[in-house]
Protein backbone atom coordinates (compact mmCIF):
# COMPACT_ATOMS: atom_id res chain seq x y z
CA UNK A 1 0.00 0.00 0.00
CA UNK A 2 1.43 3.25 -0.86
CA UNK A 3 0.00 7.12 1.11
CA UNK A 4 1.79 10.64 0.32
CA UNK A 5 5.29 8.95 -0.36
CA UNK A 6 4.87 6.19 2.54
CA UNK A 7 4.81 2.78 1.97
CA UNK A 8 3.41 -0.14 4.33
CA UNK A 9 3.50 -3.91 4.05
CA UNK A 10 0.30 -5.83 5.30
CA UNK A 11 0.32 -9.30 7.27
CA UNK A 12 -2.92 -11.28 7.61
CA UNK A 13 -3.32 -12.30 11.64
CA UNK A 14 -5.80 -15.33 11.00
CA UNK A 15 -5.91 -16.17 14.88
CA UNK A 16 -7.33 -12.50 15.58
CA UNK A 17 -8.76 -11.82 12.32
CA UNK A 18 -7.32 -8.97 11.62
CA UNK A 19 -4.56 -7.29 9.49
CA UNK A 20 -1.48 -5.74 10.21
CA UNK A 21 0.45 -2.76 8.46
CA UNK A 22 4.22 -1.56 9.17
CA UNK A 23 5.78 1.33 6.96
CA UNK A 24 8.70 0.10 5.39
CA UNK A 25 10.35 2.93 3.84
CA UNK A 26 11.57 4.87 7.22
CA UNK A 27 13.53 4.22 10.02
CA UNK A 28 10.52 4.91 12.43
CA UNK A 29 7.74 3.28 13.37
CA UNK A 30 4.24 3.77 11.86
CA UNK A 31 1.72 0.71 12.23
CA UNK A 32 -1.96 0.07 11.58
CA UNK A 33 -4.66 -2.43 11.53
CA UNK A 34 -7.58 -3.00 10.42
CA UNK A 35 -10.64 -5.99 9.75
CA UNK A 36 -11.40 -5.19 6.16
CA UNK A 37 -9.10 -3.53 2.93
CA UNK A 38 -11.50 -0.50 3.30
CA UNK A 39 -10.33 -0.25 7.02
CA UNK A 40 -6.91 -1.08 6.51
CA UNK A 41 -6.61 1.95 3.94
CA UNK A 42 -8.25 4.58 5.97
CA UNK A 43 -5.97 3.15 9.05
CA UNK A 44 -2.91 3.40 6.94
CA UNK A 45 -3.82 7.03 6.15
CA UNK A 46 -4.69 7.93 9.38
CA UNK A 47 -1.25 6.65 10.72
CA UNK A 48 0.68 8.49 8.63
CA UNK A 49 -1.66 11.47 9.08
CA UNK A 50 -1.09 11.21 13.06
CA UNK A 51 3.00 10.38 12.40
CA UNK A 52 3.22 13.73 10.37
CA UNK A 53 0.79 15.91 13.55
CA UNK A 54 3.06 14.10 16.61
CA UNK A 55 6.44 15.48 14.78
CA UNK A 56 5.06 18.95 13.98
CA UNK A 57 3.63 19.46 17.60
CA UNK A 58 7.33 18.43 18.79
CA UNK A 59 8.79 21.17 16.46
CA UNK A 60 10.55 18.04 14.31
CA UNK A 61 10.68 17.25 10.47
CA UNK A 62 9.04 13.75 9.88
CA UNK A 63 11.15 11.79 8.54
CA UNK A 64 10.97 11.61 5.19
CA UNK A 65 10.44 8.24 3.18
CA UNK A 66 13.90 6.96 1.64
CA UNK A 67 15.46 9.91 -0.85
CA UNK A 68 16.80 6.91 -3.38
CA UNK A 69 20.63 7.89 -2.75
CA UNK A 70 22.80 5.54 -1.24
CA UNK A 71 26.53 4.95 -0.72
CA UNK A 72 28.17 1.59 -1.91
CA UNK A 73 31.42 0.50 -0.64
CA UNK A 74 32.51 -2.60 -2.83
CA UNK A 75 36.29 -4.12 -2.66
CA UNK A 76 38.51 -2.34 -5.92
CA UNK A 77 38.34 -5.75 -7.72
CA UNK A 78 34.33 -5.50 -7.65
CA UNK A 79 34.33 -2.17 -8.35
CA UNK A 80 36.62 -2.82 -11.23
CA UNK A 81 34.45 -5.71 -13.15
CA UNK A 82 31.16 -3.39 -12.75
CA UNK A 83 32.66 -0.90 -14.11
CA UNK A 84 33.45 -2.71 -17.08
CA UNK A 85 30.00 -4.28 -17.23
CA UNK A 86 28.52 -0.76 -17.44
CA UNK A 87 30.83 -0.14 -19.86
CA UNK A 88 30.01 -3.38 -21.84
CA UNK A 89 26.48 -2.39 -21.66
CA UNK A 90 27.15 0.61 -22.67
CA UNK A 91 25.37 2.55 -19.63
CA UNK A 92 26.42 4.55 -16.56
CA UNK A 93 27.69 2.13 -13.97
CA UNK A 94 24.49 4.32 -11.96
CA UNK A 95 22.21 2.87 -14.93
CA UNK A 96 24.21 -0.45 -14.52
CA UNK A 97 23.89 -1.15 -10.51
CA UNK A 98 20.01 0.40 -11.14
CA UNK A 99 19.15 -1.92 -13.17
CA UNK A 100 20.88 -4.86 -11.73
CA UNK A 101 19.18 -4.16 -8.04
CA UNK A 102 15.81 -3.71 -10.31
CA UNK A 103 16.37 -7.29 -11.29
CA UNK A 104 17.50 -8.52 -8.07
CA UNK A 105 14.11 -7.56 -6.19
CA UNK A 106 11.10 -7.73 -8.93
Amino acid sequence: MHYKGYEATIEFDEHANVFNGEVVNLRDVITFQGSSAAQLKQAFAESVKDYLAFCAERGEEPEKPFSGQFVVQAEPDLHKAISSAAQRAGVSLNKWVVTTLERSVR
